[in-house]
């Protein structure tokens, strides 16, 4: 597994001091590397029926990312009473928002900024989004090397004003 922070290279932003840890913390990178696979794992097999793994699993993933969270910081520093209707907000750090995002698969088609499957309220999310919390994003790719990866909201911001709303959000198809 891979660990990154997204965006120093490429948009020469500095990372979060708090978040920072994280990624420079040698020994919880090495920790995170050989535990997330298997904890991931483990949230496939719970959220899986008849051999097929329910939309749930991202659910249970956050939950693994955000107890990182409060092993690293304690869990006086993250608040995760967070209304399940907040869009994009999955947890505060020291009062700070942050989205925890997974993906699987082979590809890289982007990640789900709102669950819904009304077109009308998908269109409406799209004309008033805009990035206002760092994500922490991890991609899982079985039998080859993922990612956990930080990416902060001022890149976000910056990518968004550079390419615009129409192609920085792609809507689902209808029905």
């Amino acid at each position: 597994m891979a660990i990154h922070y997204f965006a120093q290279k490429m948009w020469g932003i500095k990372m979060s001091s708090l978040l920072a840890e994280i990624f420079e913390d040698k020994k919880l990178v090495k920790k995170i590397k050989r535990r997330l696979p298997y904890l991931f794992q483990l949230a496939e097999l719970e959220s899986s029926r008849a051999g097929r793994t329910g939309m749930e699993v991202g659910s249970v993933r956050e939950k693994i990312i955000v107890a990182l969270l409060i092993y690293k910081f304690g869990e006086a520093n993250v608040e995760t009473e967070i209304p399940i209707t907040e869009p994009e907000v999955d947890a505060k750090l020291f009062g700070e928002p942050i989205s925890v995002k997974t993906v699987t698969g082979k590809g890289f088609g982007g990640v789900k900024l709102i669950w819904t499957v009304d077109a009308q309220k998908a269109k409406e999310f799209r004309e008033s989004y805009h990035p206002r919390c760092d994500i922490l994003l991890v991609r899982i790719k079985w039998g080859d090397l993922g990612g956990f990866y930080y990416i902060p909201s001022e890149a976000q911001k910056r990518l968004f004003d550079k390419i615009g709303r129409q192609d920085y959000i792609k809507l689902p198809k209808v029905g």
